[in-house]
């Protein structure tokens, strides 16, 4: 079968955020693009058991908790709202499933081919798709994009076992509302996963091998996002690492300990999730066919989103960088740009941070603490929420905005936001930065008031010291 099928420009290995993407540019630049996917859906981790669904459920369980504590304030009489947890995970589904058909249409109208089925490179210039039935066909690519994304780490010890001991994608469909959820790791997977069940009635507890939060933000931020997480009723065990767990009819037992050393003790939980990041999905790409390894954590090295053998590029979490769906796209667009003759390139040092908690926490370039130990002099500008006109009416004052300048240049290096639509305004000190712009630049552009991005602008004006508003 394989010298009857199509030979295409480009094949992408893999549907979601990287690949999807990919297969979308090629299209539109004229190329003939085909994109293997194995789910039955297009979308990857991220439309199906990831982001779109956990914001699903963020937003959900945000509006719940909203309307029992904060509506009867404002003079909202409803009574006390009732989870309905099954229509809550309806909704969720459908909200995936119309993005997921959305695709699909965006493959027709680019004109993509879909390959059903498990992909796999079956030497140079050679892709193999084998069906759901078993059926395998051989297709010709003159250029083999690897975009397979990722999957959750185990931890060694802790067995997933259903409902019981879960990651990610068992946390986003459980069918009752745990009594008692630990969260294995401090990290963004499992501060929204445990902020959406906390809200929803479960008493959680965070587990974290490290003494902060975060996955690496800003150290200040990281202090006041736990604090802030403490207040709303989720507890921490923080440099405390997980050795074994035992499931029996009453839940979960873990073993743990502090990191520094000292003894075990037990913890019990109804349902445990581990949430300790995520690794590359690699296995069975047939890679060896084409003499590509990987390295010891399973990622594939590129240069310029070239594995290094001729017409066989990598993007999105398969290789090194942010494991973030965005990434991934900026990898797709300048792989296939290259691809088709363009010039495509990603500054990796501008992809935004963004926890969907309640405040979001967002952040771009570099911390307090990355530039003290590279021994950059730099300025700071802070403003809190809490002097923020719109936060303050709408009773959602935590959190603050900081600006981190290069004390010579006054050019902007780094911008942390913990507060309301931390996600939202992220971006505007990304393009500054992508510009090479100064705090000035953002202290003197005029912001609409009363709107929260008055905070960014307060704190670029702090850099210089000429702060108005608190």
């Amino acid at each position: 079968m394989a010298d009857a099928a199509p030979t295409y420009d480009v094949v992408i290995i893999g549907g979601g955020p990287g690949g999807y993407n990919a297969a979308i540019r090629a299209g539109q630049l004229g190329l003939k693009a085909a994109c293997v996917e194995m789910r039955d859906t297009l979308g990857g981790t991220c439309l199906n058991v990831g982001c779109m669904p956990s914001k699903a459920l963020l937003h959900a369980s945000e509006l719940f908790e909203i309307a029992g504590h904060e509506f009867p304030t404002l003079g909202i009489k409803v009574g006390k709202p009732e989870l309905d947890l099954g229509q809550m995970m309806q909704q969720k589904t459908d909200s995936v499933t119309a993005l997921t058909k959305g695709i699909e249409f965006l493959f027709k109208k680019n004109k993509v081919d879909w390959l059903k089925g498990r992909g796999r490179i079956a030497g140079p210039g050679q892709v193999e798709v084998e069906a759901a039935d078993g059926a395998k066909t051989t297709y010709q690519a003159k250029n083999i994009i690897i975009a397979t994304g990722s999957e959750p780490t185990p931890l060694p010890g802790v067995d997933f076992v259903d409902g019981k001991v879960i990651d990610s994608t068992g946390a986003l469909s459980l069918d009752k509302v745990p009594g008692k959820l630990i969260v294995i790791g401090a990290g963004v997977i499992g501060l929204e996963l445990g902020s959406v069940w906390r809200r929803l009635g479960a008493e959680v507890t965070v587990i974290e091998y490290l003494d902060a939060v975060g996955a690496g933000m800003d150290g200040e931020v990281a202090t006041a996002f736990q604090r802030g997480l403490a207040k709303q009723g989720m507890s921490f065990r923080m440099g405390t690492k997980v050795t074994g767990a035992k499931v029996d009819d009453a839940g979960v037992e873990l073993t743990v300990e502090p990191a520094a050393g000292g003894a075990a003790e037990t913890v019990r939980g109804d349902v445990v999730l581990v949430a300790i990041g995520r690794r590359p999905y690699t296995a069975g790409l047939g890679l060896e066919t084409v003499g590509i390894e990987t390295d010891k954590r399973g990622f594939i090295a590129n240069d310029h989103l070239k594995t290094g053998k001729d017409g066989v590029w990598v993007i999105g979490d398969v290789t090194h960088g942010p494991m973030l769906a965005h990434k991934a796209e900026e990898d797709a667009v300048a792989a296939v740009e290259t691809i088709a003759g363009k010039a495509g390139h990603v500054d990796y040092d501008l992809v935004p941070s963004v926890i969907y908690t309640s405040p979001e926490v967002a952040w771009v370039g570099k911390t307090e603490e990355q530039l003290k130990a590279a021994g950059v002099a730099f300025k700071k500008g802070k403003f809190p929420f809490a002097a923020n006109s719109r936060a303050k009416i709408n009773h959602e004052t935590d959190g603050f905005v900081k600006v981190l300048a290069d004390a010579a240049t006054d050019r902007v290096l780094g911008v942390h936001i913990y507060g309301p639509q931390a996600g939202e305004m992220i971006s505007e000190a990304t393009v500054t930065m992508a510009f090479g712009g100064a705090s000035e630049d953002i202290a003197r552009t005029c912001h609409p008031h009363p709107t929260r991005s008055e905070a960014v602008r307060q704190a670029a004006m702090g850099v210089e010291g000429w702060t108005m508003q608190s």
